[in-house]
Order: C-alpha cells, then structure tokens, then sequence
C-alpha cells in the first residue's frame, strides 16, 4: 500500500549561499553557503530518493515506472510520464542573486528540448532590507531595454519591491525579470526545469573565482516586456480554509492555517499533493495510519490516496499545499 513519501534533501552550495536552511528549517546537515536545499526534484542527475518506508532506497523515477498513476493521477501520468512535474526547493540568500528571466515551454523545447520554467516565491523569511527585483516599473519596449543595458542604465526600469514580510507571495510566470534579494529565505514551487538565463551578475566571481557566464541574447528574447502595476499575490489567511494563493496550468498552491484537524479530498481532482511544512509540524492520517512531517519538512502523497485529515501538532501549524490542478470545473486563473 503506498503512503506519503519522504524524499533526502538535495543541498546546493551558492555563492551566494546562507545558513538559514540550517537554522530556521532544523537541517543540521546543510552546509555552510547552502544556496539550495531541493525537497523533491526529477531532473536528470538529481532525482529525489525516498527516505521512508518500504520505498526507501528508491528514487523517484523508479517508483513512478512502478506505481504510475497511482504516484501522479492519471491526468499527470498521460501527460509526463514517468517525469515528475515540479521541483520543489527552499532558496536562502546572503546575497543578491543575478538578475534573471527564465524561457517559456515552447522557447526551452526549441532550444534546449526541456520545459520551460513558471515559478513562485513565498517568503519564510525577511530581513528589514530585503529587496526583490521583481518586473518592470513601467511600460517598456525591448528596443528601449537593450539600449539601457548597453549603458548599464538598464537597473532605473526595473520594479523593486520593499518592506517585505513572511507570507509574501510572488507568482513568476516564465518571461519575467526577476531577482531574489539578499537577506531572503524562501519556498519555491517551480515547473521541472533548471533553466536559467542570466542578465546581469553584479560583477563578481563564482566559486571557482571565475565570473559567471551571462547570457544576454537568449535572456532579452525570453522576457516578457508586459507592465503591471502590482506584482505581488494577494491572497486571504483564514484558519482551517483552503485559502487559494496561485491556481495555474503548471500548479497549484494553498496556504492552510491549521488550529484543528482539517479533511483534504482530492478524489476529482486526479492528482498528487505536495506538503512544506513552513511551521511546526503536522500529522497525515490516512487508511488507518499516520504519518508525521516535522517542520521543515516536504512530503508527497499519492494519488492512490485522494483523502485524509491533516493534523496540527500544537493546535497550530503552516503549511504549503502543491498540486496538478486537473479539475474541470475549475478555471485556471495565473
């Protein structure tokens, strides 16, 4: 019988790396300068291996082979195959990562046979001064955005958001300029690709004391030059309520706010559901059994399993809820 999977963190030492990982996540062994701590991912040469129950030992792929749709949901399994469609990371950053934008599923299927990347941020942690370069902060044209960076004056067009606090949320389709700022710790639920297209890297050497390549031509064909006037998900906290922050054709995400025992029925919607505990912990009860999730922790339960109760551990928890909204009644809305 299959259960909620646990999967060994995946540590991605950065340059621009921090130890918040370590300290607010309770990983011990996170290294130091860990930029990246991948909870669930199938990309090739980094697919995530169960660390609990009888699947232990395996890795994701494999038991997708095995189980199929009763990992995924049908919808997903005919759609993917045995390729799991998100990557799941928490981000942690001493530094300014580079400013970036990432290419949309038909530009990464010509020119690199992959998927494209959509993603979204929700802040765990926030220094007083933690900045995100988020968009534009008015209408532009590429024509325009290439001669400010031929100048370097290119920064002046870019949307800064401030005075950030935890629970801030940022919904990043593919095409958008972006950069996490330094002082950040962050979820962040992404489709399954490590495409990156570099813009500009603040001028400093990797950890091989090299500078890091740019990548100016495939960046300024992959943005999207669109203006708007907020960039930041709005979106309700109720307690035990499902309390909806981003609903797209890549992925879904809820924010729970539990303070009691809280019922998920997932039967119409075909689908695998992923769980970040951002808080204290929580207990999945299910077909009779329980499986505990420390905070911190990240864990899949399968489609085989569309329902169970999720517990609170001290009459109260937070938790990010991630799934393949496969639901016909219901309309995708980023």
């Amino acid at each position: 019988m299959l259960y909620p999977l646990k999967f060994k963190p995946q540590y991605k030492v950065k340059v621009w790396g921090n130890s918040r990982i370590r300290e607010k996540l309770n990983r011990q062994d996170a290294p130091d300068k860990c930029g990246e701590s991948w909870e669930i991912s199938a990309l090739e040469g980094d697919v995530s291996v169960v660390t609990n129950g009888f699947l232990a030992g395996n890795n994701l792929q494999e038991i997708i082979e095995v189980y199929m749709d009763d990992i995924v949901g049908k919808t997903v399994f005919d759609k993917f195959g045995i390729e799991f469609p998100l990557l799941i990371k928490f981000l942690d950053a001493n530094e300014q990562l580079s400013i970036q934008v990432h290419p949309n599923d038909e530009m990464a299927k010509e020119k690199h046979h992959a998927y494209g990347k959509t993603e979204m941020w929700y802040v765990l942690d926030a220094a007083p001064s933690a900045e995100i370069i988020m968009g534009f902060n008015r209408k532009v044209e590429r024509e325009e955005f290439e001669k400010k960076l031929a100048t370097n004056d290119f920064l002046e067009l870019l949307n800064v958001e401030k005075n950030l606090k935890r629970g801030d949320v940022f919904y990043i389709p593919a095409g958008r300029i972006h950069s996490l700022g330094k002082g950040l710790l962050v979820a962040e639920i992404q489709q399954t690709s490590d495409i990156t297209y570099r813009l500009y890297d603040w001028d400093r050497v990797g950890l091989d004391g090299n500078p890091r390549e740019l990548h100016t031509e495939l960046a300024l064909e992959a943005i999207d030059y669109s203006y708007f006037s907020s960039y930041k998900t709005d979106y309700t906290k109720e307690p035990d309520n499902e309390n909806k922050v981003v609903n797209s054709k890549y992925f879904s995400v809820n924010y729970l706010n539990l303070t009691k025992p809280f019922l998920r029925d997932f039967n119409e919607y075909d689908t695998f559901v992923i769980y970040m505990a951002i808080d204290k912990g929580f207990s999945i009860e299910y077909n009779r059994e329980c499986t505990k999730v420390k905070k911190g922790e990240t864990v899949l339960v399968p489609a085989a399993i569309p329902m169970f109760i999720l517990v609170p551990e001290d009459r109260q928890t937070e938790v990010l809820e991630i799934f393949i909204n496969n639901k016909k009644t219901d309309k995708n809305e980023n």
